[in-house]
């Protein structure tokens, strides 16, 4: 006997459970689990992520336009990194993180002050913290900081700006020093958000992100020796 839906059945149908190809591929790119160069395969994707070859064409699609993917001589590859992109990353963000505590300064409500002032504090008990948790909540340091400019489409090029980043798995925050120099920069620029002095905010921001690009750089060399 078939039983009919319920009236909450038919307001609110049950949740789609079979994953997400662009999430699940995605994820892959960024953890290195798809690996530099890596040919992508639609079949084998298919089958992988236990979709049909459509959702995954059009997972490819958007991962190409978010820059993760490239389409080369032989079809879509997981796209390489260089230090050459790590500076064109880190040129862009200067200036848009530098835009965002301008914006910040200028646009930030009491709510924004007092999530960023909570994190102050709570960064500076995490000095023994390993380095994904410290690279996790200094992340969520700096969308506050994007959430307080109020410019939406700011706070998406951030977005996809970190993404790129999350391509290289190593963090600024594990370099001798640098926790405790990043946490007294994070305390100085909310200072000057909270006085609405844009201008400092914004020169803070870029000497901030300006030292991460440079030491991100030391990395890349120290891999490869």
């Amino acid at each position: 006997m078939v039983t009919a839906p319920s009236d909450d059945q038919r307001r609110f149908p049950p949740p789609d459970r079979r994953p997400n190809p662009y999430e699940k591929i995605r994820q892959a790119i960024l953890s290195g689990e798809l690996e530099p160069g890596q040919p992508l395969v639609e079949a084998t994707l298919a089958e992988w992520c236990q979709v049909s070859r459509t959702p995954v064409r059009e997972a490819l699609t958007r991962l190409e336009q978010d820059g993760l993917i490239r389409r080369g001589d032989r079809g879509l590859v997981v796209r390489e990194s260089s230090p050459e992109e790590i500076l064109d990353i880190y040129e862009t963000r200067i200036v848009l993180e530098a835009t965002a505590a301008r914006f910040a300064a200028d646009r930030r409500n009491q709510n924004d002050l007092l999530l960023m002032r909570r994190m102050i504090p709570r960064m500076a008990t995490l000095a023994d913290a390993d380095a994904t948790t410290k690279a996790a909540i200094n992340a969520d340091f700096h969308r506050l900081v994007w959430r307080a400019s109020h410019n939406g489409s700011l706070i998406d090029l951030l977005g996809r700006l970190s993404m790129h980043l999350g391509r290289y798995p190593a963090t600024t925050l594990a370099y001798p020093g640098r926790w405790e120099t990043s946490n007294r920069e994070h305390e100085q620029l909310v200072d000057a958000i909270e006085a609405r002095n844009g201008e400092l905010a914004a020169e803070l921001a870029g000497q901030h992100f300006t030292a991460a690009r440079d030491i991100r750089l030391k990395l890349w060399e120290t891999d490869l020796s």
